[in-house]
């Protein structure tokens, strides 16, 4: 019997992902300065920051970096002189985002490159390979991001996804829109791929995780 719910994910949350004043501010602060309000949860963030340094990565990529609320995550997972690289395609957002790693002391962690991710991706194939992988952007792109992310990661480094359930979307037959109907192709696609293990997170919007063999 399934328990999981909006109460457990709250549990979680308090015990485990309790956020400090520089979170707290991140997470508020995005929508207050015109942001999407799409940031990940407490409990997925948390997780993040788990993932990150149960692989013990040290160069981690980011794509979609927002207001910087998963990237403080990740950034403190990373081992001592680990860097993450984040990747952004509004300079308003970078801005934002830059404020928010500044107060979270992780700043001098963190490099917000800014322009599209795909162009970004190519230039930054010769920094790798990387030990981590998030990817959480415009879900159309996810197959591409992912096309790039599993030749640049390391074996036993990660590759994960935000937002696997579009919100419940993906069971509904009767949702066709194109960014459900990406992650559905999206999500098939890395189950059945044989050079990585993976399965679905599944708080919050649920976050696919893939580990390189």
């Amino acid at each position: 019997m399934t328990v999981y719910n909006d109460q457990l994910s709250q549990y979680i949350s308090d015990t485990f992902a309790a956020q400090d004043e520089a979170l707290r501010w991140a997470w508020e602060d995005t929508p207050r300065q015109g942001l999407p309000a799409i940031s990940v949860r407490p409990e997925e963030g948390r997780f993040l920051q788990f993932l990150v340094r149960a692989c013990g990565a040290s160069k981690a990529v980011e794509i979609g970096t927002l207001g910087g609320y998963s990237g403080i995550w990740i950034a403190r997972g990373l081992l001592p002189g680990g860097a993450l690289i984040t990747l952004e395609r509004e300079p308003a957002h970078a801005a934002v985002a830059r404020k928010h790693f500044e107060a979270a002391g992780v700043a001098d962690r963190v490099e917000i490159r800014i322009g599209d991710a795909r162009e970004s991706l190519r230039r930054l194939a010769a920094e790798g390979p990387f030990d981590f992988v998030f990817i959480d952007a415009e879900k159309s792109d996810y197959g591409a991001y992912w096309d790039w992310a599993l030749p640049n990661v390391r074996p036993g480094g990660i590759i994960a996804a935000h937002n696997a359930f579009r919100h419940g979307a993906i069971l509904d037959a009767g949702d066709r829109a194109a960014a459900t109907e990406a992650m559905r192709v999206f999500n098939r696609r890395v189950a059945a791929e044989p050079r990585v293990i993976s399965t679905i997170f599944p708080g919050g919007d649920g976050t696919l995780v893939a580990v390189k063999k």
